[in-house]
C-alpha cells in the first residue's frame, strides 16, 4: 500500500482539518449536556466541594471554553488559541473530576487529548 504524499498541500490540509475535527468531537458532544443539564451539572460540581455560585460560574466558563475552543481549533486561522481554550477546560476538569477518586479510563483518555492539544498549541502553522 502506498502512503499518500504529505507534501501535497491538499492532502496535508485535509488531514490536518480531519484531525482537528476528530479531536474536537469529544468536546463538541459535551456542550449540549452541559447546557441542557446545567442545574444537574452544577450540583455535580458542588459535590466535589466547590460551592455555588462558584460552581455555576465555573460551568459557564467551561461551556465558553468548549464552544470557543472547538470553534477556533477547527475553523480558526490560528488553532493555537483553540488548543489553549480546550486545555483550560480539560486540565482542571481531569484533576477535579477524574484523579480523586481515580478513574483510569477517563484520566488516560484525557491525557491523550491533552498531549494532542499541546502538540497543536506548540506547532508552527
Amino acid at each position: 500500500m502506498k502512503i499518500p504524499n504529505l507534501k501535497n498541500k491538499g492532502v496535508k490540509s485535509f488531514l490536518d482539518f480531519f484531525s482537528r475535527v476528530s479531536i474536537s468531537a469529544i468536546f463538541i458532544s459535551a456542550i449540549p449536556g452541559k447546557i441542557n443539564g446545567f442545574e444537574k451539572t452544577v450540583e455535580y460540581i458542588a459535590s466535589k466541594g466547590i460551592p455555588d455560585p462558584i460552581s455555576s460560574i465555573l460551568l459557564v466558563g467551561a461551556i465558553i471554553c468548549l464552544i470557543l475552543g472547538s470553534g477556533f481549533f477547527i475553523f480558526g486561522e490560528n488553532q493555537k488559541i483553540g488548543s489553549i481554550f480546550l486545555l483550560l477546560f480539560l486540565i482542571p476538569t481531569t484533576i477535579i473530576f477524574h484523579v480523586f477518586p481515580f478513574h483510569q479510563r477517563a484520566v488516560l483518555m484525557n491525557l491523550g487529548l491533552i498531549g494532542g492539544l499541546i502538540i497543536c498549541a506548540l506547532r508552527e502553522p
